[in-house]
């Protein structure tokens, strides 16, 4: 009787130990799974900030970032109300459905070709981006600020184009404007030039440039073409808006997670874009902006429905994801920046969040 007692208690020790062995096995193989999920998903989060660089350039045409500091920018912003409106007013959009849009093109003065000529002006020559189009404009205006006058006084504020002859280069009056303007107080005043940008495009080799005079009653020259100390970012500039089409996306919906998920599944993750990080100070707005990821393996039934992805992911080690597990719908966002040419663009990038 003593020999089947310890007999029974001994297997039901042993029956103990291999449950609590399974049940070991069973959590480390699950806390290993678990650690094989986190680090695929770094993986992948890690890839698509990558992708967002190298997408961003692409799309903008550029092999590499432009190289414009914070010091730069400061000079070059223009302190004029369509640029500090676009930047106050800011807010990221995420549009369902990609259609029909505009960007504008806010191009500074530079000197021109021709300005180391006798009686050419210094300013004001305007490099066109080649988005420009005369059928795509849909508003063009000239950008000059006027210095605070001593008195209250009328300005007559005056447009020439420079244009080239075989005696010599004149000038050809496109607008002459008259500006009450109060004591002390500078502002910013505005002239539509739409005509003006559609001879140039069709006409390139008659673009020489603009010369801005802006009188009061003594005589004074008040427009700021080349910026004095104190006088960044006041220089004359041509704002462009233009229409730009965009191809139309399909909808489509998915498994939404956070980073505290177990979800094993092709599932959409937060991530965060800090340009600031990247060290991308030429993007102007915004400066970080929510584009989220994709990770996980594929459902059975999405395998069946695509059987070429079925073949690759068993072909593929497990724990990786297949081309299953990827957008199935990207939107775009808005974003202000400055391109190559030192131009500020206000347009919409394509594809930019899941």
């Amino acid at each position: 009787m003593l020999y089947l007692t310890l007999l029974g208690v001994l297997s039901t020790t042993m029956g103990m130990n291999e449950t609590t062995r399974r049940q070991a096995n069973v959590t480390e193989e699950g806390e290993v799974q678990q650690c094989s999920n986190c680090e695929f998903r770094e993986q992948s989060r890690l890839m698509r900030l990558h992708n967002i660089r190298s997408q961003i350039l692409s799309i903008l045409r550029l092999e590499q970032a432009p190289n414009i500091s914070r010091e730069m920018i400061r000079q070059l912003l223009p302190k004029a109300p369509p640029l500090t409106q676009l930047i106050d007013q800011y807010e990221h959009r995420v549009e369902d459905e990609e259609r029909a849009t505009t960007e504008t093109i806010i191009t500074m003065a530079k000197p021109g070709p021709m300005s180391q000529q006798e009686g050419i002006p210094s300013c004001c020559f305007f490099n066109l981006s080649p988005k420009i189009r005369p059928n795509n404009i849909l508003h063009a205006q000239l950008w000059v600020h006027l210095r605070p006058a001593d008195t209250v006084t009328t300005v007559f504020l005056q447009i020439s184009r420079i244009k080239a002859t075989t005696e010599g280069n004149s000038r050809i009056r496109i607008l002459s404007l008259k500006i009450d303007v109060a004591s002390g107080a500078s502002s910013w005043q505005s002239v539509d030039i739409n005509q003006l940008l559609k001879t140039w495009l069709r006409q390139p080799e008659t673009h020489y440039g603009l010369e801005i005079k802006a009188y009061d009653s003594k005589g004074q020259d008040l427009a700021v073409t080349v910026a004095e100390l104190g006088e960044e970012g006041l220089q004359p500039f041509v704002e462009v808006k233009i229409l730009d089409n965009l191809k139309r996306s399909r909808r489509a919906s998915g498994l939404d997670c956070d980073e505290e998920s177990s979800e094993t599944r092709c599932c959409r993750y937060p991530l965060t874009v800090d340009f600031e990080a990247f060290g991308w100070d030429w993007i102007i707005a915004p400066k970080r902006y929510k584009a989220n990821y994709c990770s996980g393996e594929c459902e059975y039934m999405h395998l069946q429905k695509y059987p070429h992805t079925h073949l690759v992911n068993k072909a593929n080690p497990r724990g990786t994801t297949g081309p299953c597990c990827t957008p199935t719908k990207m939107s775009p966002i808005n974003m202000l920046y400055f391109n190559r040419m030192e131009q500020i663009i206000y347009g919409k990038i394509p594809s930019m969040v899941v």
